[in-house]
Formats: C-alpha cells, sequence, structure tokens
C-alpha cells in the first residue's frame, strides 16, 4: 500500500507531528492516498541542520508541510533565543534542503507577524511589524522561506484541535470548578479548527498556486463571545465576565486585531473552511462525546 500511495500520490514531510496541526495534516494526508511522513522531535531536531539534511534528504518528498514552532508566546518573551533557534533558525535549516532538493515548501504562520492594530482585515502581502518576540521569530521563518520559488506561507490564528492543549479545553476544565470566569472582550478574530484547515492545508499543497495565504474559520468573535460559546454548547452554567486587555495583562503583547482577509482563498480557487461556531459543534461532539 505505501508503494501505491507513494507511485500515485505526493510524498508530504511533516514537521510537528504530534502537534495540534500536524496530527491532522497526517490523517489528511493519509486519507487522500498521499504518502505522509510525521516527524517531531525525536525523529528531527528542527535545530540541527544535520539531523534536518539527512532527514529530509532520506525521504526525498514532494513538499514539506512544517507545522513545528515554539508557540509558547509570553515564555518567548523569556527565552529570545531558544524561540529564535527554532521558528527562525530551524526553519531556515528546513528552507536549505527544500531548496538543494527542489521540493515545495509550506511553512504555518501566524498573524502575530502584524502589529495587531485596527479594524480592516489583514491582507496576505500587507507590511509586517511583529508586536512580540513570538510574532519577530516567526517573521524571521517567514523570510527564510521566501528565498524558495515553491513556497507556500500560511498564516493561521485562534487554533484548536484535538491533539493538544487550547483555548476551548483550558475554558472546559476551568468550567468544571469555577462558576464565574473573566476573558478579554477586545481582541477579535478567528477561531481555527485543525481538522478543517488540514483539509486546505492539504488542497493548497496539491496544486502550485504558490504565495502568502491567510487561512482561518468564517466569521469573528471576542474571546470573550467565543468562551460564551463553548459554555453554551458544552451546557455549562458558567459566568463569564467581559474585561480589556488592560485588565489581564500578559508577558507578550497580543493583538487586538486578529482579522484575516481570506479573498485570496477565493481567487485562487480554494474553498473556504466552514463558520467557526459549525467548526466548534463538531470539535465539542468529538472531546466531550
Amino acid at each position: 500500500m505505501e508503494n501505491q500511495r507513494q507511485d500515485s500520490g505526493l510524498k508530504v514531510l511533516v514537521t510537528g507531528s504530534k502537534g495540534q496541526l500536524g496530527y491532522d495534516v497526517i490523517n489528511e494526508l493519509t486519507k487522500r492516498g498521499h504518502w505522509a511522513v510525521g516527524v517531531d522531535i525525536d525523529e528531527m531536531d528542527i535545530t540541527d541542520p544535520v539531523s534536518v539534511e539527512h532527514v529530509i534528504t532520506k525521504t526525498a518528498p514532494d513538499a514539506v508541510i512544517h507545522c513545528a514552532a515554539y508557540t509558547a508566546v509570553d515564555a518567548a518573551e523569556e527565552n529570545v533565543e531558544l524561540c529564535r533557534k527554532v521558528n527562525g533558525e530551524g526553519t531556515v535549516n528546513i528552507v536549505k534542503v527544500c531548496k538543494a532538493l527542489g521540493c515545495k515548501m509550506m511553512y504555518i504562520s501566524t498573524d502575530y507577524v502584524f502589529n495587531g492594530q485596527g479594524e480592516r482585515p489583514w491582507e496576505p502581502d500587507d507590511k509586517r511589524e511583529p508586536l512580540n518576540v513570538y510574532g519577530q521569530t516567526k517573521y524571521e521563518g517567514e523570510l527564510a522561506v521566501e528565498e524558495l520559488e515553491k513556497y507556500f506561507i500560511v498564516r493561521i490564528a485562534w487554533v484548536f484541535g484535538v491533539n493538544g492543549k487550547n483555548f476551548i479545553k483550558t475554558m472546559l476544565n476551568l468550567g468544571k470548578t469555577r462558576d464565574t470566569i473573566t476573558v478579554v472582550d477586545d481582541q477579535i478574530g478567528s477561531p481555527t479548527y485543525t481538522y478543517d484547515l488540514a483539509r486546505l492545508l492539504v488542497d493548497m499543497v496539491e496544486t502550485e498556486e504558490y504565495g502568502r495565504y491567510h487561512a482561518t474559520n468564517e466569521g469573528l468573535c471576542s474571546w470573550y463571545e467565543f468562551a460564551c460559546e463553548i459554555f453554551k454548547k458544552a451546557g455549562l452554567n458558567v459566568h463569564v465576565i467581559p474585561v480589556s486587555s488592560d485588565q489581564y495583562p500578559a508577558r507578550a503583547k497580543r493583538p487586538m486585531n486578529s482579522r484575516m482577509s481570506k479573498d485570496k482563498l477565493d481567487e485562487k480557487g480554494f474553498e473556504r473552511m466552514p463558520a467557526w461556531q459549525d467548526a466548534l459543534d463538531r470539535y465539542l461532539k468529538i472531546i466531550c462525546g
């Protein structure tokens, strides 16, 4: 069966295969008859150029979907070197091998490469002005990827999946022990389900429509509105109090505006993801039974 897939579909190496997104990307690739090769830190340390060259060259993929990243946004403010080593230098290591092999590369990035101000949805080619260490290192990764000819940069936001930690799981855990919680209501974005996102990413990697894209589920909300919907759909009676970002200080500055324009998906013939409320429904059925 492996050989059939190799002959008929793409051979795709996926980094960060144990993470929320990597896990779903591998499932989607396999479902479509592609040959998915998943690697995480045990199989390939992206910060080690020798390891990267050995594993990717040996795999000889048609494409690399680079999901691995340092994503602890607040911790990044105090671990700048480690964050840069993973998100910046690690990406450079992968880019070098993809360039040598001439294979496609898809880099999963973030709306944090923008300054997070205003109310207009961010366009894929807008000026990048990261507002924290995490955003800066992901921006450095983007610049490295743009040295390639065959690249996709896909910026995502507010991600949740079955495999790993996320906002929904945090809220559900809090809801079991508290009857009142506070959640910020002045940061606006679109929750994004990795199951839906994986489908779109595989749609894209099957083509040669290279460039920068934004990919989130449809619709907008604040974190407060998202929390209210989570509790409502999960049947938990929790009183959610909206607060401003100033009242909820975090080490890393967060974007107030995470609205993402997805017009380019339409222009290039890609199907958009469903509404975030629909995604939340399907997700809760899986994790809550």
